[in-house]
């Protein structure tokens, strides 16, 4: 799949929700509402940027070995938004003063651990693909995202949002937006747009278990742990464990997450609603991966990862047919009617797609 899938439908991924931000610009606090603003009008002129232009990744030279150790880039935007920025550390160089830097530096590290040694993935695009990423990106933006070649952290606000190197799940979340650009390419609207943020989801937090060697019941199951600001009721962006429960507050509203299809949201806003009912997808993972126990990446994990990259995926997939292609995973890597067969049943029932 990966060196047949020519063309690349352009991305441009934020972790935080078009719709949260919607809530903080209407704030009665103006600094609040101002910044939410800026950050919607510039998430949405880079969008439409990505929408007209190829994505042109940087490539391992032909016939070269992938390496089993990273190639890490670190940039320093300086408050500015012309990209990359200035290099401030590269591959084998030692932390410095920047607290920012260097978590992001690890951050990389840690996804390409997680996608070498628990698949056999090298690096993104599974040839070495170099990792880059640009810190301090524009004035108290309160985002980060994949833009189809690098990653690009904001500062947050320090009032609702933090620094956003701070989740490690935030940077293997966007990361795997270049590793499904890479595979199974889902379009980025409607199901298969949710489907693309449960995948980034999903590996996210399993990049935090791995660097932290948790199993699924250790796991804490939220993306953006750490990252809302002291200003906030939530805990986090998105709870795979219980969608719909990570934050309620009076500014940004109450997380609007469904954990089944029973509550599944019908919407235009946020490419038919990608950040919301990507909850689906995310729960079962979390039921599945709790079922069989253990660490979440050796079996749970597997099947996901086998199911984005085994060619069958198609790009407008829907939630029914990764249910059904993770199930046929699942036997095929394990056997009909074992444990990791029953689990997925039991999982994808559960969210109503049994």
């Amino acid at each position: 799949m990966d060196a047949s899938h020519t063309h690349r439908h352009p991305v441009f991924c934020t972790v935080v929700p078009p719709h949260l931000l919607d809530r903080a610009a209407r704030s009665e606090d103006s600094r609040r509402a101002d910044l939410a603003q800026r950050t919607l009008e510039h998430d949405s002129l880079l969008r439409t940027r990505r929408r007209m232009t190829t994505v042109r990744g940087i490539t391992a030279a032909p016939g070269a070995p992938a390496s089993d150790a990273p190639n890490r880039t670190i940039y320093d935007a300086q408050h500015r938004t012309r990209l990359p920025g200035t290099q401030v550390r590269a591959e084998g160089e030692p932390a410095g003063r920047d607290a920012t830097v260097n978590r992001a530096y690890a951050g990389l590290g840690a996804t390409f651990e997680l996608f070498l040694k628990g698949f056999g993935r090298h690096s993104i695009d599974d040839a070495g693909l170099a990792l880059d990423a640009t810190v301090h990106y524009g004035e108290d933006y309160n985002n980060a995202f994949w833009d189809g070649r690098q990653m690009v952290f904001g500062d947050g606000d320090g009032d609702l949002f933090l620094d956003f190197t701070v989740s490690l799940d935030v940077i293997g979340h966007e990361l795997t937006h270049g590793v499904t650009q890479h595979t199974a390419n889902l379009e980025y609207y409607g199901q298969s747009g949710a489907l693309n943020e449960s995948m980034s989801d999903v590996f996210g937090s399993l990049v935090k278990q791995y660097s932290l060697e948790q199993t699924a019941e250790e796991a804490d199951w939220l993306i953006g742990a750490g990252l809302l600001g002291p200003n906030v009721s939530g805990v986090a962006l998105r709870s795979m464990k219980a969608p719909g429960t990570a934050y309620d507050d009076d500014e940004l509203g109450k997380d609007p997450q469904p954990a089944t299809m029973d509550d599944y949201v019908r919407t235009s806003r946020d490419n038919g609603g990608v950040h919301i009912n990507s909850g689906i997808p995310n729960h079962a993972f979390y039921l599945a991966a709790t079922e069989l126990g253990g660490k979440a990446w050796e079996r749970a994990g597997r099947i996901w990862y086998a199911t984005l990259t085994g060619g069958e995926l198609a790009p407008d997939a829907d939630f029914a047919d990764f249910a059904r292609l993770s199930v046929a995973a699942a036997v095929s890597l394990y056997g009909e009617g074992g444990a990791e067969h029953q689990a997925l049943q039991k999982a994808w029932s559960t969210v109503g797609l049994g």
